[in-house]
């Protein structure tokens, strides 16, 4: 491949602004100012003295050849002159290979080389076409004979072809003319012999010419690739974001970056040569991947520092020669310390429910699915056992939420002590807690404990003073024998419980096949579901939404509200579960969008709705039919409606669940994260660019005036949201001081009792009406 020489590299380079490459030029279409231009604008200095001299001795040549000939006092003024535009086109060849490339330099048009060419043939040709008819026949054959050997001369003009068929073409001329003129007095065969001559330099010049072209091109190519490589190189290490390294076949440091260097607090002068194993603690996977001379990344390594303990993660391939010989590795590493401690945070928070420290429901789960394994492989059976706190309702609505609370971490402390070693307590959300026993093999062991637990709970309670007492509602299942999956188990456990609390409350039940009363009032509770569907008998409450910046109302959360012609107000979380069981979310769910939209509909632009989507709703393909429907029918713009679902929706089939939340975001419809940090928590679920918010549960929110380890937990969620471009909504705003709080820690909406309670639709309304311009609150 043929490559510009160093010197004119370095030329190149010095004209160059700092950290300008050659591949940074641009290229002008009228004339040569790109990196394969500069490098034809060297090749073509470097080359100029070839051709100058080579047009130089042919006229000379011609000279001697001629000088007894007619016209003998033209041929040394033409040869001065000849020589003298070739020594000053070679000059000027090589001024534009220093002056003419680069960013800075001027560019070149290529007629203006062509013309250089042209000049030089013209001068050259203009004596011996001059000359040529009144020489004798030798003397011709002679002239016609060096003609065609100057077109050779083009090789020096072959890294710009344009010059090249210049050339050629001039001199092409230049023999016709010269053979017309003689062609009465040369001979055929001399003709022909001067012809082929001329012939085999065209396709000789014109066969390099174009190969030469190809090959400053590639090199231009290469060179700017390379160029660019090293550049994007220099960019990762300097902007900090990793650092790069490699080792010989004897895994020793042949190059190390500075910040590794840095970061083991040894100059990088002393990691050469050294065992980049043991450099790293001589971990071991570390050790096998090297060994396997195959290439890997993601490799994830504690390393002890002079900074303390570090997370890195390092990727490497094999450097193989051209003989197929292994030579070692190179690769890239970074410090991901604080990626980690951020998921080791989110584990947590996925984990462990915010109010009491406990494992939360996901958890529990989790802890009842090994148990459950336990069991059936060694037939030790297991037990899970549902709490249910009575009386605890009007402790919130007597004493307030943060004294509540206060009450739910006493319960928490005790349940711990009764269940000690033998139990893992967490809480389920509310007033509901539940305590895996992997060992239940004792009946007897497990009723002690219940009647321990509620005998502890019952014991009164002393908040700021006050004197709270409460009682505690136990159902229990034993697994395999009940249940022989998770879900089905918690069913049994559900029922269970749902029998304690019709018993009186305060008491301990167990499944059994009695229980199977409980589930026919079940079936009759779907019954009525259906019922209720048909004659209207759901209708929507509306909690307010409000600006954090301005207190301004913004929107709504719809709430669907159930008063049973016999049973009376039935909570959203008695028959929702049941219409989730029985297929029946999907109506209901239409039913919610219907009215919230028609509400919507009705109230000003600036206002918007939000609506509660079950996850058993949400896996239904119909789902954005009925929105679409639905937006369409009231003509309600889909940016005023706001869907919300929890993080339970991606237990099961996150592609399914994905595609349907695609389609709603098609449609305009924010999609908020609802409860964010109670359930399933997951960077990988917001990163699937279909939230627009994010809703804080009011747990986090009460406890942050006592916990400083909740305001960074909730610093720590607006941050990720704002990341991801989210905004915030935080829930159960009670007091000013919680309100405030959330402000400054910026939450863009506020949704809690301090600002309204749900309503009706006409309360809703009047709210609109008349405090929609105004702050609610303050």
């Amino acid at each position: 491949m043929y490559e510009a020489p160093d010197r004119y590299k370095r030329m190149i380079a010095a004209r160059l602004p700092d950290g300008e490459s050659v591949a940074a030029t641009t290229a002008e279409t009228d004339g040569l100012a790109s990196p394969l231009k500069d490098i034809q604008l060297l090749s073509r200095g470097q080359l100029a003295p070839f051709f100058a001299l080579a047009n130089l001795a042919a006229a000379l040549l011609l000279t001697a050849a001629l000088w007894s000939s007619p016209g003998t006092g033209l041929l040394l003024p033409w040869s001065l002159v000849v020589g003298t535009a070739n020594i000053v086109a070679m000059r000027w060849a090589q001024q534009q290979a220093v002056t003419c490339v680069g960013r800075s330099g001027k560019a070149v048009p290529v007629w203006q080389l062509a013309g250089d060419v042209l000049v030089r043939a013209a001068l050259w040709l203009s004596l011996p076409l001059y000359l040529f008819p009144v020489l004798d026949p030798a003397a011709q054959v002679i002239a016609a004979s060096i003609i065609a050997g100057v077109g050779v001369a083009g090789l020096g003009l072959v890294v710009v072809p344009a010059c090249a068929s210049a050339w050629m073409c001039s001199f092409t001329f230049g023999l016709c003319a010269a053979l017309f003129f003689g062609r009465a007095t040369i001979p055929f065969q001399h003709m022909l012999s001067i012809a082929f001559t001329l012939g085999v330099s065209i396709v000789g010049v014109l066969t390099v010419a174009r190969w030469a072209f190809r090959q400053l091109k590639a090199n231009a190519e290469y060179g700017s690739k390379s160029e660019s490589a090293s550049l994007l190189l220099q960019e990762y290490e300097q902007r900090g974001v990793g650092w790069l390294w490699q080792i010989d076949g004897d895994n020793r440091v042949s190059y190390i970056s500075s910040r590794m260097s840095a970061l083991l607090g040894r100059p990088s002068g002393q990691l050469l040569g050294q065992s980049l194993p043991a450099l790293l603690g001589g971990h071991a996977e570390l050790g096998r991947v090297l060994l396997d001379k195959r290439p890997f990344q993601n490799l994830e390594m504690e390393l002890k520092t002079p900074h303390g303990m570090r997370w890195i993660s390092i990727a490497g391939d094999p450097i193989i020669d051209t003989a197929g010989r292994f030579e070692g590795f190179r690769g890239v590493g970074s410090d991901i310390t604080d990626i980690r401690h951020t998921q080791e945070r989110l584990t947590t928070l996925a984990n462990m429910d915010v109010l009491s420290g406990l494992p939360n429901r996901a958890r529990v789960r989790q802890l009842l699915g090994e148990a459950l394994r336990v069991a059936t492989s060694s037939n030790v059976p297991c037990a899970i056992m549902f709490l249910d706190l009575d009386g605890f309702k009007p402790v919130n609505d007597t004493f307030g939420h943060p004294k509540g609370d206060a009450v739910l971490q006493a319960v928490a402390k005790r349940l711990c002590t009764q269940a000690g070693p033998d139990g893992t307590v967490g809480r389920m959300g509310g007033d509901e807690f539940a305590i895996v026993v992997p060992d239940a093999q004792s009946r007897r062991k497990v009723e002690q404990l219940a009647d321990r637990i509620i005998a502890a709970i019952a014991e009164p309670y002393t908040i700021d003073g006050i004197e709270i007492r409460i009682g505690v509602s136990v159902g229990c299942a034993f697994g395999p024998i009940d249940g022989a999956t998770v879900d089905d188990l918690i069913l049994k456990a559900d029922l269970a419980l749902y029998q304690a609390k019709d018993a009186g409350r305060g008491v301990a039940r167990y499944f059994s096949h009695e229980l199977q009363s409980e589930q026919d009032d079940r079936v009759r509770l779907e019954a009525d579901i259906r019922q209720a569907l048909t004659t209207r008998q759901f209708h929507l409450a509306f909690q307010p939404l409000v600006s954090a910046r301005t207190q301004k109302l913004v929107g709504f959360e719809a709430l669907i509200r159930w008063n049973h012609p016999q049973r009376g107000f039935v909570p959203p979380t008695a028959f929702i579960p049941i219409a989730e069981e029985c297929g029946l979310m999907g109506p209901l769910g239409e039913f919610v969008i219907e009215e919230a939209c028609k509400a919507a509909a009705s109230w000003p632009e600036p206002i918007t709705v939000a609506v509660n989507i079950s996850p058993k709703q949400l896996i239904l393909p119909s789902l954005p039919n009925a929105v679409a429907q639905a937006l369409a029918r009231h003509k309600l713009p889909g940016n005023r409606l706001e869907l919300e679902v929890t993080e339970g929706v991606f237990l099961e089939d996150d592609a399914r669940t994905l595609a349907v939340l695609g389609r709603l975001r098609a449609l305009g419809v924010g999609i908020a994260l609802d409860d964010f940090g109670t359930g399933y928590s997951s960077i990988g679920y917001l990163n699937k660019a279909v939230f627009h918010k994010l809703k804080i549960d009011g747990s986090f929110v009460r406890e942050a005036g006592n916990k400083a380890g909740n305001v960074a937990i909730i610093q720590s969620i607006v941050q990720l949201a704002k990341s991801f471009r989210m905004s915030i909504t935080a829930e159960g705003v009670e007091t000013a001081e919680d309100f405030e709080r959330m402000r400054d820690l910026g939450c863009d909406t506020i949704q809690g009792y301090l600002f309204g309670k749900p309503l009706s639709y006409d309360r809703a309304n009047q709210m609109v009406l008349g405090l929609g311009a105004k702050k609610l609150a303050g």
